[in-house]
């Protein structure tokens, strides 16, 4: 199924609100949350679709060992912060999930409370917080998808620049993924989220020579043969070319470097159900949590600590396509990202 919600533009909230007092705290042992998350018997989530990154086997995991029922509302992670925050004590939701610039929003509001699962040690520091209000459960790489009939595909940023085939980039300015496709050539070609200059100027180039798509790569678009390169997350390259066909399209992380990024839970600091929500960040940094991640294509982020059956493997790239990719600095992406519209409209679409 195309998946939408995540390439929606994931506008900034602001950060200057005064933080609100949070639920009173829950259970503290482990014993003492699962037993109260039982008794909570509901957990109601934002964002988080059976359909996106499978979500809905870790739904279908947790409402089946704490036996609650559960309800989702799929939204951005903007949306989602705005609904955390304007129904405060009224609290309708629980628990959501968003990207990783909004983590640290959502902590400085005052809008999440903190909560570090058991494997809380092994997550790479650069994927969560010192207090534990976010802290990724999957990444997502920028990664070229390539259709085989492509005679001279590229390997490397700099390979798209002497080209013949379209390259597909979605909207830029607006779209999240399209964005961080601009920071991941900028990384890989000198610049970075201070100076998206090498990224503009190579995509100025393709601008000028009609070789532009203002489109993003999705399984509809594939099908009709409308995409010979697209520029989308690894997680989203290989869920799409599973549906279109393998022995279609080619998915590779560019050679020369890409911008690592991706999502984090976050709990609602007004939540009434407070320890289930809690227990659900729990399973999903568990091996059976990160294994059901695996199968929706998304890369665990504790993939370095456990064992990825082979149905779960087949879904994700091997780890020496990474070894040139490195994680987004999420404090200056945030200002960069802000700026990008205008840039994109003046250097690279001007030339269309």
């Amino acid at each position: 199924m195309l998946i939408t919600r995540r390439t929606t533009l994931l506008g900034l909230l602001s950060t200057t609100s005064l933080a609100f007092l949070p639920a009173p705290a829950g259970a503290e042992t482990l014993a003492e949350l699962e037993e109260a998350a039982r008794k909570e018997g509901e957990i109601v989530s934002l964002g988080c679709p059976d359909d996106w990154a499978n979500w809905g086997a870790q739904w279908k995991g947790i409402m089946a060992k704490y036996g609650v029922k559960h309800t989702d509302t799929d939204m951005s992670s903007a949306e989602e912060l705005q609904k955390f925050e304007a129904e405060k004590a009224n609290a309708s939701a629980d628990f959501g999930e968003i990207g990783i610039e909004f983590g640290p929003i959502a902590a400085k509001k005052g809008i999440s409370q903190p909560y570090k699962p058991t494997n809380w040690e092994k997550i790479p520091a650069w994927a969560k917080d010192d207090e534990g209000h976010w802290m990724l459960g999957y990444t997502g790489t920028i990664s070229f998808l390539v259709s085989k009939k492509v005679a001279n595909p590229p390997k490397t940023w700099s390979d798209l620049a002497s080209g013949d085939y379209k390259v597909a980039v979605g909207d830029v300015g607006k779209a999240a993924q399209s964005n961080a496709l601009v920071l991941a050539a900028a990384i890989a070609l000198g610049g970075g989220e201070d100076n998206l200059q090498p990224a503009l100027d190579l995509f100025a180039k393709l601008a000028e020579q009609k070789r532009l798509l203002t489109i993003g790569a999705n399984p509809g678009n594939m099908e009709k043969g409308e995409i010979e390169v697209g520029i989308v997350w690894d997680f989203n390259a290989l869920n799409y070319r599973n549906l279109v066909g393998k022995e279609k399209f080619d998915v590779w992380i560019p050679a020369e470097g890409s911008v690592i990024s991706g999502y984090t839970t976050t709990i609602n600091a007004y939540s009434k159900r407070p320890n289930i929500a809690k227990m659900t960040r729990e399973f999903i940094f568990s091996e059976e949590g990160q294994i059901n991640f695996a199968r929706g294509f998304a890369r665990p982020i504790l993939i370095d600590h456990i064992t990825l059956p082979p149905d779960a493997a087949e879904n994700v790239l091997p780890k020496e396509q990474y070894a040139k990719a490195r994680p987004v600095n999420s404090a200056l992406w945030m200002d960069a990202a802000k700026q990008l519209g205008r840039a994109w409209q003046d250097q690279v679409l001007s030339k269309m």
